[in-house]
């Protein structure tokens, strides 16, 4: 019983604290923007911020996570990695560098059909994802969908236009699917 007679309730006396990814959008814009500019300055200084932040999930068991997936993939010991991950999604779903790492992992595995779906669910919670887009545009490739890798590359492309390998790929891709130019 509480002062004035009521009863506490079943269950914890506290709530349960929510544990919320840090709101970087205000600093994800403006790094995003600049990124895409093809004469930013630094652009791999703030890719790898932009990666910083996107790693970021607000929860130090969902880190830990991430750390020990991307120390297993490091290592490539990748059914490890692939567990970590898999532990993370199931912890933080809406974290997308979780599906993302995932993907990478089944990737460096040659399972492009477990790949596409995780990068398929990083691009719906994350749609300026250019890393996630540039795999999707080597596996469309790899799979023989010319129309469909072109299109991913474009798209990464337009997040960031300095990946040498993304803006080869578009050349190279284009001159196939668009014909050569008049």
């Amino acid at each position: 019983m509480v002062p004035g007679g009521e009863a506490l309730p079943d269950g914890p006396v506290t709530e349960p604290v929510e544990q919320s990814r840090p709101n970087h959008d205000e600093e994800l814009g403006i790094l995003l923007e600049r990124l895409a500019q093809e004469d930013a300055p630094a652009p791999e200084r703030i890719e790898q911020r932009v990666i910083e932040l996107w790693s970021e999930s607000g929860s130090d068991t969902a880190d830990l996570l991430l750390r020990r997936g991307q120390d297993a993939l490091n290592a490539e010991d990748y059914e490890a990695a692939v567990e970590h991950f898999s532990a993370l999604i199931d912890h933080e779903p809406e974290f997308a560098e979780a599906w993302n790492a995932r993907a990478t992992t089944f990737f460096m595995m040659d399972l492009p059909g477990l790949s596409v779906p995780d990068i398929e669910h990083t691009l719906a919670l994350n749609p300026k994802h250019f890393g996630a887009l540039a795999g999707l545009g080597i596996i469309l490739e790899q799979t023989g969908e010319l129309k469909g890798a072109l299109a991913a590359y474009r798209a990464a492309q337009a997040l960031n236009p300095h990946r040498e390998q993304v803006n080869d790929s578009v050349e190279r891709l284009a001159a196939e699917v668009d014909g050569p130019d008049i």
